[in-house]
């Protein structure tokens, strides 16, 4: 479904209304979406179906995985919750994870942002050199 200019402003416009002190309030979300299915302007499948997108960017944008081939130490994980913070800003959702296929490093994924520091890539990369 293609979504018109005047729906994309729209949703732009209702997205706007939902951030409070730089952060995407969840209630605001809800109530804003509430509101549209009870008003039903013209075009409003377009306008909630561009909103959603942008919803679910910004939750990216503010969610970090972090992956590692070993648990990490509590101070550790501290420290690279803190650089993270200071990179991105406060408010960010941090989830470390395990991934066996890594031999050793990080690969640290903050919305479409990727530092990869893993063995893995760095062999990975070796190899197109060859």
């Amino acid at each position: 479904m293609k979504t018109s200019k005047q729906a994309r402003r729209d949703a732009k416009e209702l997205f706007r209304s939902c951030i409070a002190n730089g952060r995407l309030g969840e209630s605001r979300v809800r109530t804003a979406v509430s509101k549209v299915i009870e008003l039903k302007p013209r075009g409003f499948q377009s306008i909630l179906s561009h909103f959603q997108r942008l919803v679910k960017l910004e939750v990216q944008r503010r969610t970090a995985k972090i992956e590692s081939a070993i648990p990490l130490a509590a101070d550790f994980q501290a420290a690279v919750q803190a650089n993270l913070t200071r990179l991105h800003g406060a408010g960010l959702n941090i989830a470390f994870s395990q991934n066996s296929a890594f031999i050793g490093g990080l690969r640290i994924k903050v919305g479409s942002d990727v530092y990869d520091g893993s063995i893995q890539a760095r062999l990975a990369a070796l190899q197109e050199k060859f």
